[in-house]
């Protein structure tokens, strides 16, 4: 590491070229603290590829959360116009593209709304299942991100849509495909036998070639069940989890349009791409600390993407400000305060009689214990 550091610092790095010094020293920090975390940081809940390649996850979340606290601090504009040096073309407004113009079902409505954001619909939800593991979390996530769409289309335009887009094109086909492909990668993994060989035990090159492919495979696989309905415990956990991936979701669209980063640019790709590891071990800490009660702490995973997801919603609220004047529709918001009520008297109806179910033969034995 400090080869590499002298290296730069004497070889790379000009007196001439101010923005070429502070990107490549803004870039060499980050990975000076990826190094130190993938040898200081502790173990998370996988081991496969290495667990130094988790490591490393952790160690980028924490990079992320830092870059996330400095734009917090930021002017709106001022970020906007900083994105410049990462990318010229950056700085520019966006066109926002409404898919609500033409909800005629005809064949011709239909291809003009098959853009790559089907394909991004599929391969998102595929990547959901993996993380989640669960069928019903999935369906519920991808129908109430549908309700968020419709709740937050005053604001945003491309969540505007035809009934037959929400409904038919998202849920029932690209949002389906992808959770049905991502379980049955799931239960692939559940019913693999594993054997895990040393690769000089085993006599073959095709056999030393498979497994150091297997290498790239989980160790063991976990199936989730989230049993959101067994106790309150876990109703609330169910509750929060949903919120996180709703949250983190809409945060995506949120930062697009406030910074004005066009949909196929790197960065949003690279957010992807790391919500996606970080998501990954978080989910399996989260149902550790949900499902075993011998664990009692949540996982440093968890933690870092909880901390990302919150700070990017803090930076939309305030590069928000002055940006959607169109206040949200009144139904809406009474869907909405339905919805909450709704949710509250099922828990108190549920768990209440569980717990007083529960109470009585305490009572029964205590009552009995003072009579003998």
């Amino acid at each position: 590491m400090l080869a590499g550091l002298v290296y730069v610092a004497l070889f790379v790095v000009t007196e001439d070229d101010v923005v070429l010094n502070v990107k490549i020293g803004l870039g060499t920090a980050g990975l000076v603290l990826l190094l130190i975390g993938m040898l200081q940081f502790r173990d998370g809940p996988f081991i496969r590829p290495h667990p130094a390649f988790w490591r490393i996850v952790l160690s980028a979340s924490v990079v992320y959360q830092m870059i996330l606290v400095f734009v917090l601090f930021q002017g709106k504009d001022t970020m906007r116009q900083a994105l410049k040096y990462i990318d010229p073309s950056l700085g520019v407004p966006l066109p926002e593209r409404s898919y609500a113009e033409n909800c005629d079902l005809t064949p011709e409505s239909i291809w003009d709304q098959m853009d790559i954001f089907v394909v991004a619909h599929a391969l998102g939800w595929y990547c959901k299942a993996i993380i989640l593991r669960d069928y019903w979390f999935c369906w519920i996530l991808s129908v109430m991100f549908e309700f968020m769409e419709y709740s937050l289309s005053h604001q945003l335009a491309n969540f505007a849509e035809c009934w037959w887009d929400h409904w038919i094109l998202d849920v029932l086909l690209a949002n389906w495909l992808g959770i049905i492909l991502g379980m049955k990668t799931c239960q692939y993994f559940a019913m693999k036998q594993y054997s895990w060989r040393g690769i000089n035990e085993i006599p073959t090159y095709r056999g030393k070639f498979k497994r150091t492919v297997q290498q790239f495979s989980p160790h063991s696989w976990t199936e989730f069940n989230w049993e959101g309905t067994t106790t309150f415990k876990n109703f609330l956990a169910v509750i929060l989890l949903l919120y996180l991936v709703l949250q983190c979701e809409l945060n995506a669209f949120y930062l697009k349009y406030l910074l004005w980063l066009p949909p196929p640019h790197f960065l949003n790709l690279w957010r992807l791409i790391l919500f996606f590891l970080m998501s990954l071990p978080a989910t399996r800490e989260a149902y550790q600390f949900m499902a075993d009660r011998r664990c009692k702490r949540l996982g440093m995973h968890a933690w870092m993407a909880t901390a990302n997801i919150m700070t990017e919603l803090l930076i939309c609220i305030k590069f928000g400000q002055g940006e959607f004047p169109e206040p949200m529709p009144t139904p809406i918001k009474l869907a909405w305060v339905a919805f909450a009520v709704g949710l509250t008297v099922y828990a108190v109806m549920s768990f209440g009689r569980k717990r007083q179910s529960e109470s009585k033969p305490r009572r029964a034995r205590s009552q009995s214990r003072k009579v003998e």
